[in-house]
């Protein structure tokens, strides 16, 4: 990617940014970062031609533009980036896992990580399976937003979940104090109570004494 197209992209974002709303959006995010103060589907209407110039773009000049883009200040530039992989995810192969985990670890927040790991993380396994491999070591890995990604990579796997993976990660991570990954196993678990409510539920009460409150009420949210 060259400069003159992030310029475009910033010079876009700019000109439809509301920078009385920055500080709102800030604090909402818990001040870890700043904002231009661009609404979501301003953002949108701006990125959505720097997203298309991608599309005979190889993968590495997919990663140089979201690299680009993680590069910059302003959070919007971090959702812009991580829309252009979710969109060409195609793109990637196998190796390009390493790429996604850099992002994942870097300006890390639920906005981004949640994005990257159930529409970029998974994609990228399940059209590669020997990166199931990759998620074992990611449920340990001592950052909590790797260890996130690897609980919710297969949030929108629907009946193809691999249901003993999902239950495993669920009991590895049980006694985790971080609020991030109690509410991750929960989300998880009361997606797939869609597909096999039975098993959800079974999970649950032979996991009461280790799975955390705020767990098992958001894994029992549609069974109740």
């Amino acid at each position: 990617m060259d400069d003159v197209s992030l310029s475009d992209l910033r010079e876009g974002l700019e000109a439809v940014a509301v920078p009385s709303r920055a500080p709102e959006m800030a604090a909402y995010m818990k001040g870890n970062f700043v904002f231009l103060g661009v609404k979501a589907p301003d953002r949108k209407a701006v990125q959505k031609e720097f997203v298309a110039s991608a599309k005979y773009a190889s993968a590495a000049e997919v990663i140089e533009m979201v690299d680009a883009c993680w590069g910059q200040p302003e959070r919007e530039f971090q959702y812009v980036g991580a829309d252009l992989l979710r969109r060409w995810v195609a793109k990637l192969d196998a190796g390009h896992i390493a790429d996604v985990e850099r992002f994942i670890g870097s300006k890390s927040w639920w906005d981004t990580v949640d994005t990257l790991a159930t529409n970029v993380v998974g994609p990228l396994v399940r059209a590669n399976p020997e990166l199931v491999s990759v998620m074992d070591e990611f449920i340990d890995d001592p950052d909590f937003w790797i260890a996130r990604t690897a609980i919710i990579y297969q949030l929108k796997y629907k009946d193809a979940v691999d249901a003993d993976r999902l239950f495993a990660y669920s009991k590895r991570r049980a006694g985790d104090t971080e609020f991030f990954i109690r509410k991750a196993i929960g989300w998880a678990l009361r997606q797939h109570s869609r597909a096999d409510p039975e098993a959800v539920r079974a999970f649950v009460a032979e996991n009461e004494a280790t799975l955390s409150g705020l767990t098992k009420r958001e894994a029992q949210r549609l069974l109740n």
